[in-house]
């Protein structure tokens, strides 16, 4: 069995249908998915919000790697054009955990790094993930719940719940 645990942003066009494009893409193996958050986006390039959420699931037949090539699929299916680092996305899909056969996986590898390297720091990324599985474990840091209320409060305060936007499951 391979559950990952999956985080979606998109700040370029219609950005609520490039998360759910995910969320339906996950179909069946969608375990659940965090409300949409919207957030300012951070970096050195001035652009618009983002929203984002973060989905659970599982695949009985997939390993880390399956992961990421879906998460590219789904990036390439909308539209994302990689032109400048930190720059807008239609659609940026980030696997920040797998757990496979039972173990949390640990990778260095460039094209794969797990856990997700700067997940930690992110209310982006802990926020929504709180929401859904705060008992979780991001590997080597602890629990979402606990690095969630480490952040500063002025990041954690700048995602907004977005109430109006709800998944059709």
């Amino acid at each position: 069995m391979s559950r990952a645990v999956l985080a979606m942003g998109s700040n370029v066009g219609d950005r609520f249908y490039h998360l759910s494009s995910v969320v339906r893409a996950l179909g069946p193996r969608l375990i659940e998915v965090s409300p949409v958050f919207e957030n300012p986006a951070f970096g050195p390039i001035p652009q618009e919000p983002f929203l984002n959420a973060v989905a659970a699931a599982r695949d009985d037949t997939a390993g880390p790697a399956d992961w990421l090539h879906f998460a590219a699929r789904m990036e390439q299916a909308a539209g994302r054009v990689r032109e400048l680092r930190w720059g807008p996305r239609s659609l940026d899909v980030d696997v920040i955990t797998v757990y496979h056969q039972g173990k949390q996986v640990r990778s260095d590898d460039p094209w794969l790094r797990l856990p997700h390297p700067r997940a930690r720091e992110r209310a982006c990324v802990l926020l929504p993930w709180a929401h859904i599985c705060p008992d979780d474990e991001l590997p080597g840091y602890g629990q979402v719940s606990q690095l969630l209320a480490a952040l500063p409060q002025p990041e954690r305060d700048s995602m907004v719940e977005r109430a109006d936007l709800r998944w059709q499951l």
